[in-house]
């Protein structure tokens, strides 16, 4: 069974650089059985990739331990949803399946523009293949997934395995690693259509369109892997961040800010052939920075608890990103001519410059949380002292940029396109600006003393009340026509421009996330030393310690405490951290407790028993305001992201300004 999954890997690898040629030879030479072949090579390879891939699950189902791979990443104990998550638990396994989830994205690229852009796909073909190629140099000789335990020349198997890091033992990390490299690996899909488009000098924009949905749908697996990471660290660290700007988080966010970035200026292009080159270096970033993320998880650079063990990988990354990177600023460089916009952004109060602005500050951010993350790297090659930048500065730099971003997205919808005059910016604003005034003040009133927070509120007051202006000047210009109320007006509209009024959801899912993060600035924590029976108190909450209690499993031994939660007398719930600790691994691992309410959340972590007080408990408690809104706005996010891939309704009958709302007086003062 070894055999057949490692032959399976190297034959796909064989079958990636015969596609790549055959290709590219077929490109040049017009040579149409060529290409076709090499589009083949492709599915051949996903069908390969999944036989080596069911392989290596089922070795680690059932408990094969003649597995190198499945010795170190499992044991007997394991749940199997924990023995399937192993696949990714491990270097060898995750990179199988980058390299199977590259195959299945390829498969399904060609599938479907089989009959579309004869030019250009042998062209993304290659480029798709030649990522390819990469990984299964790496799946095939560097960290081969089918080794073997062997004692002399002889295969053995041990009695038990070392078992999956505990602290990937929870429910988010069974999707979080798949979910982020859904992300990862999709956005080559644009960068391939985009670099091919310039090979081929294509008329026209059909890459953008061919390609939208990919970048939005990736684009929504990373903001899904992110968060569900970001989950992840809240209910298993035991401190009750979800965001402590450490490496691997960040390599995670790069990507997606220069995605978000791009699915903005990409309008730009369509609707007014503006900022091509300035898309095609978006594209490619993104692409450049997911393997950037994938090499500093890999690599073992940087120190982190997402981070795989030191490893001979970084050099092998840095060799392939420079190769791409090299060609690829070649290429555009050649091709500057063909990218020359066809009109110019006309005055500074435009929609156009809006998304300007946008793009222009999400870079802003990319630059500095990219530099900040690599500094200490840096400093410790340049100066061999590895000088740590740590969330002060990223907190410091961010949270203005944040804000801004926030702001624009609520000046955006209100500003027209080429240009505005100023007489129409006052009526547009007038509402929006009420609410900020009155969200800040409030803020102000209820005691909030933190300046950021305070804006942060208010801007998110503001932004809100673009958003629904938008939705209410469209429902009922269709309700005045036709038989609705505003609730079903309202889904007809959406329905009617889906990629509008979902994004206008997606930016209304950020604005929850804000008020989520603005709730941090509130925080309250204690850490107690307790025995049963006692009590103690915080944020206008009682904590008894009604028991501490012991057992074990055959995964692990744990001890927990019982701890009831009471406010002006009244019983809330009862909290049962655990503290526990795997009997393989001999690794411990809290188990917190979460209170979960719209207000806040009421958060323990039982750190274990005291090591100087006998019998005594130590229990860390926390206040976390607002956090379940980020939980809530990362839903609405999701869910916009979907309505924007539902296809839009036909075209309207009577004219879109006065449907949608679009202010036709501003125009006809900016003309």
């Amino acid at each position: 069974m070894e055999t057949l999954g490692a032959l399976a890997i190297l034959v796909a690898f064989c079958l990636a650089i015969y596609s790549v040629v055959a290709s590219v030879v077929g490109a040049l030479t017009r040579r149409p059985y060529l290409t076709v072949s090499g589009q083949r090579a492709v599915y051949g390879i996903f069908a390969l990739l999944t036989v080596a891939s069911g392989i290596l699950v089922y070795a680690l189902m059932t408990s094969d331990f003649r597995f190198a791979y499945v010795a170190a990443r499992s044991n007997k104990a394991m749940p199997a949803v924990y023995k399937f998550a192993a696949w990714w638990g491990g270097q060898e396994g995750s990179l199988l399946l980058w390299s199977w989830l590259l195959s299945l994205y390829s498969a399904i690229v060609l599938a479907t523009n089989r009959r579309k852009f004869r030019d250009m796909m042998p062209w993304v073909t290659a480029i798709l293949m030649f990522t390819q190629v990469f990984f299964l140099t790496l799946n095939t000789f560097i960290e081969p997934p089918f080794q073997m335990l062997a004692v002399g020349r002889g295969i053995t198997a041990v009695q038990d395995g070392q078992g999956l890091n505990p602290l990937l033992q929870y429910w988010t990390m069974a999707i979080h690693p798949p979910t982020l490299y859904l992300g990862y690996v999709g956005f080559v899909v644009p960068f391939a259509f985009a670099m091919a488009s310039l090979i081929t000098k294509q008329p026209g924009d059909a890459w953008i369109a061919t390609t939208r949905r990919w970048s939005l749908i990736t684009w929504g697996f990373q903001s899904m892997g992110i968060l569900l990471g970001a989950g992840w660290a809240y209910a298993v660290l035991g401190w009750g961040g979800y965001w402590g700007w450490d490496p691997v988080e960040n390599a995670s966010l790069l990507p997606w800010l220069t995605a978000t970035a791009f699915l903005h200026s990409v309008l730009m292009q369509e609707k007014k052939g503006m900022m091509k080159v300035w898309n095609m270096v978006l594209v490619s970033s993104t692409f450049f920075l997911c393997i950037f993320g994938t090499f500093l998880t890999r690599s073992g650079i940087v120190s982190s608890v997402h981070a795989f063990a030191q490893s001979s990988l970084g050099g092998w990354f840095l060799g392939f990103l420079g190769i791409i990177i090299t060609l690829t600023v070649i290429l555009i460089l050649r091709r500057l001519d063909y990218l020359r916009s066809e009109t110019h952004l006309e005055s500074v109060l435009s929609r156009e410059s809006s998304f300007l602005f946008n793009n222009l500050i999400l870079l802003a951010s990319t630059f500095a949380v990219l530099w900040g993350t690599m500094f200490p790297v840096l400093t410790e090659w340049a100066l061999d002292e590895k000088i740590t930048v740590g969330a002060p500065f990223f907190n410091k730099v961010n949270v203005p940029i944040g804000l801004f971003l926030l702001l624009l997205t609520g000046v955006g919808p209100l500003i027209a396109w080429r240009r505005s005059s100023w007489e129409s910016l006052k009526r547009a604003f007038y509402w929006p600006a009420i609410m900020f005034a009155v969200a800040v003040a409030v803020s102000l009133a209820m005691g909030s003393r933190h300046f950021y927070a305070s804006m942060s509120f208010g801007l998110c007051a503001f932004v809100t009340t673009t958003i629904m202006m938008e939705f209410f000047k469209g429902s009922r210009a269709i309700a005045g026509k036709s038989d609705m109320n505003l609730l079903r007006a309202a889904i007809e509209l959406t329905h009617r421009n889906t990629r509008r009024y979902g994004g206008y959801m997606v930016h209304m899912g950020v604005v929850i996330m804000f008020i989520g993060f603005s709730g941090a600035a509130f925080n309250k924590d204690t850490t107690r030393e307790v025995v049963v029976g006692d009590r103690f108190t915080m944020g206008g909450y009682e904590f008894h310690v009604d028991k501490i209690t012991d057992g074990d499993n055959p995964n692990y031994t744990w001890q927990r405490a019982e701890v009831g939660v009471y406010k002006d007398g009244k019983f809330l719930q009862e909290l049962k951290p655990e503290r526990r600790v795997y009997l393989v691994s001999e690794q411990p691992t809290s188990e917190v407790s979460i209170r979960r309410r719209l207000n806040e959340d009421v958060y323990l972590n039982f750190a274990g028993m005291s090591q100087t007080e006998e019998n005594k408990a130590i229990i860390q408690a926390y206040i976390f305001p607002l956090v379940t809104w980020i939980w809530l706005g990362f839903a609405v996010l999701m869910f916009g992201t979907m309505v924007c891939l539902i296809p839009s309704k036909a075209k309207f009958s009577y004219p879109r300004t006065e449907l949608v709302g679009v202010y036709a007086e501003e125009k006809s003062l900016a003309k």
